[in-house]
C-alpha cells in the first residue's frame, strides 16, 4: 500500500499512523506519477482537485481553467490528501468510508 500525501499534512499522519504497513510518498518532494494521477482522475475527477487549498487559491482564473492533470502535475501540493493506492485500488482522503474499506 502506498500513501501519497504530504508529511505537514495532519489528514496525511493520521491516515498513515492508522495504515502502519503503508510506505509514505511526499507528493512535495517526489510528485506522483503520471499513470497513478491520470487513473485517479478517472476514478474520481474533479474531486480529486482540492479547490480550498492554499495553492489554489493562489492561482489566477487562466490556470484554474487548465487541464487538470496538467495543473497537477505542476502543482502536486493541489491534489485532495491522501491519496492511497492499496494493490491497485485507489481512494481518496481519510474519511470514515475509506478508514472502513482499509481497516475494517
Amino acid at each position: 500500500m502506498i500513501l501519497y500525501g504530504l508529511k505537514t499534512c495532519d489528514t496525511c499522519r493520521k491516515a498513515l499512523k492508522s495504515l502502519a504497513d503503508a510506505r509514505f510518498v511526499d507528493v512535495r518532494d517526489e510528485g506522483v506519477p503520471a499513470d497513478l494521477l491520470k487513473s485517479a482522475h478517472a476514478t474520481f475527477g474533479e474531486a480529486l482537485l482540492n479547490t480550498r487549498s492554499t495553492t489554489w487559491r493562489q492561482l489566477n482564473e487562466v490556470e484554474r481553467q487548465r487541464n487538470p492533470l496538467e495543473l497537477l502535475a505542476d502543482h502536486p501540493t493541489l491534489m485532495k490528501r491522501p491519496l492511497i493506492d492499496a494493490n491497485g485500488k485507489l481512494y481518496l482522503g481519510w474519511g470514515r468510508d475509506v478508514q472502513k474499506a482499509l481497516l475494517g
